[in-house]
């Protein structure tokens, strides 16, 4: 899909956060990388099975000698006859279909492969971890534009009360009901409305960018879909802990990485073993160097061989590649214990930091209600004349700091619900 049509299928319908997360997917540079990396791994196996079987191969060659005197023999009898022993042939053809197939090589065939498959499922886990990854992204860009909106349009409605407000006390002091200074204050009180309202306008466009670039979108209109409210489940983080050590693509690529290096060791070690191997082939040469005397014709011969070949000494080289890959395997088992720990505070942090959200979200709500009856109670007042101008700017001030308050507290549940799934390897 194209970035017009992506940007169409945008402007053209609501943008869910599954949506926004999918097509994230397929615009992700990252993503790619780390398939194409699978794809490698993949054919790392293919050859490392392959390296088991039989190679079958064709050879042709042509070389060019120097002339040399003809060496011959007399033949006794009646008459004599002169018999051409080494003849002067300077052009010489080969062609030679080859096998060679290993049959034993000490496990350490076995072993190669099958670090192989781990390492491959070892990028299979990095694959996963970086989708986490960028999934938690789009889920923070996305509600990050959900918040900014939602901010936008508070402040909207506060500077319609406010301006409406600023008409209201200018009605009054021309009715001489009211000091000069009151209508100073709500002219104050109404530009720094404004000034709210111009930094959550650039704060929503920096979001909404944020997350097109996410997507792979270009700059333009946005209708999001998801308006979900903060929801009141309460996690239990001891089950979450277990969920996590078990799911997380980062632990399992770990171990997996952990047996490819102990494979590794057992492969380099089986180098203190024989290696044996067939081999055969089909020679049809000019001349044949098989066949004496020498005759400049084409000629065949075949061979079969079986061949041992033992490594007495190699100057330590396998003692240091057994110790490096299992040196390696001690440092990756380690990085396994120091990230479970790593992992049981992470859940346990995202647990009570979604507690605490959800908590922040009904406080928010009482105060919202409070603000806005004390904003009621305080306009009447002000209509009955026996409140001040003042009284009604602070009034209004409180109510829209609540549902500011209450819009980041929603924000904030639903950023601490991506974590808290992103921590547990969802």
């Amino acid at each position: 899909m194209t970035h017009l049509a992506i940007f169409l299928l945008v402007a053209q319908s609501p943008l869910t956060l599954d949506a926004a997360i999918t097509q994230g997917f397929e615009y992700s540079r990252r993503l790619a990388e780390l398939e194409a990396r699978a794809q490698a791994a993949d054919f790392a196996v293919a050859g490392r099975r392959a390296a088991e079987l039989p190679v079958a191969s064709a050879q042709a060659g042509y070389m060019r000698t120097n002339h040399v005197e003809e060496f011959s023999v007399v033949a006794p009898g009646p008459p004599p006859t002169r018999q051409v022993v080494y003849p002067d042939i300077p052009d010489n053809y080969r062609t030679r279909l080859d096998l060679q197939w290993p049959i034993y090589t000490g496990g350490r065939s076995d072993a190669l492969l099958r670090a192989a498959e781990a390492e491959r499922t070892a990028t299979g886990k990095d694959l996963e971890t970086a989708r986490a990854d960028l999934r938690l992204e789009i889920t923070r860009a996305y509600w990050a534009v959900v918040t900014a909106r939602e901010t936008e349009a508070v402040l909207k409605r506060s500077l319609e009360a406010v301006d409406a407000h600023v008409k209201d006390v200018r009605t009054r002091l021309s009715s001489g009901l009211i000091p000069p200074n009151d209508v100073s204050s709500a002219e104050a009180q109404a530009s720094h409305q404004r000034l709210l309202a111009v930094e959550a306008a650039n704060q929503r466009a920096v979001s909404e960018a944020d997350l097109q670039r996410l997507i792979g979108v270009d700059p333009g209109p946005m209708t999001l879909g998801d308006k979900r409210d903060a929801v009141s489940t309460s996690p239990d983080a001891t089950a979450l802990v277990a969920r996590a050590l078990k799911e997380r693509p980062e632990r399992q690529a770990l171990e997996q990485r952990a047996a490819s290096a102990d494979l590794r060791a057992a492969a380099a070690n089986a180098g203190r073993l024989p290696q044996i191997g067939i081999g055969g082939g089909y020679d049809y040469a000019r001349p044949n160097p098989r066949i004496f005397p020498r005759h400049d014709e084409w000629q065949t011969s075949w061979d079969a061989s079986i061949n041992l070949t033992w490594t007495l000494w190699d100057g330590g080289r396998r003692a240091a590649e057994t110790g490096e890959a299992r040196a390696n395997a001690a440092a990756l088992k380690t990085r396994v214990e120091d990230f479970d720990r790593q992992v049981t505070f992470e859940v346990r942090a995202r647990a009570l930091e979604l507690q605490s959200s959800q908590q922040a979200v009904t406080t928010a709500d009482d105060e919202i209600r409070a603000a806005a009856e004390a904003e009621r109670a305080i306009g009447e007042r002000y209509r009955a004349g026996v409140a001040t101008a003042t009284d009604v700017l602070d009034a209004q001030v409180a109510r829209l700091q609540a549902e500011l308050d209450r819009a980041r507290a929603v924000a904030n549940v639903r950023l601490a619900e991506a974590r808290l799934e992103r921590s547990i390897g969802q």
